[in-house]
């Protein structure tokens, strides 16, 4: 039993680090884009345009779409995690968790004022699609995830433009330059508006046509499926199944990644129609992202398992405060890069952005520490807490 306990533990932490791990993956994204601000310095220096650009490459290479792929695969195992503890009770848990998505949206409203392409807000939105889902059987669920990863909105557009070769492609009707003259100019108010309204409904709009909505959506279930599954769990009676699970997922997912990313320059070569290409590459990126996802996390947690997380516990409390780590992440990048704070847009390029992001991780991830020395959550995570269970003493 002892054993037992430890190692359900350990998945605990396991899963905490992952969270951690994508959060780190985010904050240094976000700071090379100085917050999707694209504006950035010209420098006569070969060796520092050289740089930059391999870093720029190299980052968005690990980390562009895979992230926020894991921060939905996790969305779906925590809400499998609190539903199957409210079932305990015998507690339904619907009707608290859609005041939670309420509360998760708020949370992306304050966050969007802030910067034009958070995430909160369409995870709230999209985190709906799992009430309907949840009774089904696994082989249900399993399905209607395949189905939506497979872009079948990408698909009709593909059976259209090859119905009618010159249609042309979608154009967004919001998009991030609409927002550039107030992320670059010295009101914090005007930023604020702009941010709050136009730049959301970029975010969204950029989400709807690149396919982020229905990868989502999918990998919300996908991660209720392997909660379901036992596949985060970490037991003496579930070692050879769990770990038997994640090695399998490395060797298939690591060919697919490799044979996805060396064909799609191929591919999109071939295709003459820009409608039709567009929707291809949506296609295709996502199933890219999928599977590079896939040989990430079992990597993770292989090495997680194997090694007790003597490295990557480090990351556990950065992991459990991942709201909070959000949240301040885009208020204090926008102070950093816009216009209304030190606007070191116009100074820092790639490198610089990078140096950056990676202190503004350590000052997060050493606060993380400290604060749990004394707190139970973090301080998001707590207020986000204490609303979902109001009234309910015993939580």
């Amino acid at each position: 039993m002892g054993n037992e306990l430890l190692r359900s533990k350990e998945r605990i932490l396991a899963i905490d680090a992952l969270r951690g791990f994508a959060v780190m993956g985010i904050i240094l994204l976000h700071n090379i884009e100085h917050f999707n601000y694209y504006s950035f310095p010209k420098t006569d220096s070969p060796l520092l345009a050289s740089l930059d650009k391999h870093l720029w490459d190299m980052l968005f290479f690990i980390f562009s779409g895979k992230a926020y792929a894991i921060f939905a695969l996790l969305f779906g195992f925590t809400f499998y995690l609190q539903s199957r503890n409210c079932e305990k009770r015998g507690e339904d848990f619907r009707n608290r968790y859609m005041w939670r998505l309420v509360l998760l949206l708020g949370f992306g409203f304050i966050n969007a004022s802030f910067f034009p392409g958070e995430i909160l807000v369409l995870y709230a939105l999209l985190g709906f699609v799992l009430v309907p889902v949840r009774h089904l059987s696994d082989k249900t669920v399993f399905w209607i995830a395949c189905f939506l990863m497979l872009q079948p909105l990408e698909w009709c557009k593909v059976i259209y433009a090859l119905i009618n070769p010159e249609a042309n492609p979608q154009q967004m009707i919001y998009s991030l330059g609409d927002v550039y003259p107030q992320l670059g100019g010295s009101s914090w108010w005007e930023m604020v508006k702009v941010n709050f309204v136009t730049g959301q409904l970029a975010s969204l709009n950029w989400a709807w046509c690149y396919g982020r909505v229905f990868q989502t959506a999918s990998l919300f279930m996908l991660g209720m499926l392997i909660g379901r599954k036992g596949l985060f769990r970490m037991t003496d009676e579930t070692h050879d199944r769990v770990m038997g699970f994640w090695q399998r997922v490395g060797i298939y997912a690591l060919p697919s990644a490799v044979i996805l990313y060396y064909l799609k320059d191929f591919i999109y070569s071939q295709i003459k129609n820009p409608f039709l290409k567009a929707s291809m590459e949506t296609i295709w990126n996502s199933w890219y992202n999928l599977a590079f996802m896939l040989v990430m996390v079992s990597a993770f947690l292989i090495l997680y398992w194997v090694n007790k997380g003597k490295v990557q516990q480090i990351l556990v409390p950065y992991g459990k405060m991942s709201l909070t780590d959000y949240i301040t992440q885009s208020i204090i990048g926008s102070f950093i890069y816009y216009g209304y704070g030190l606007e070191m847009h116009r100074y820092c390029g790639t490198t610089l952005s990078l140096l950056i992001g990676i202190a503004f991780f350590l000052l997060q991830l050493a606060f993380a520490h400290w604060w749990f020395r004394h707190f139970k959550r973090g301080p998001l995570e707590t207020v986000w807490h204490r609303l979902t269970w109001i009234g309910k003493k015993h939580q």
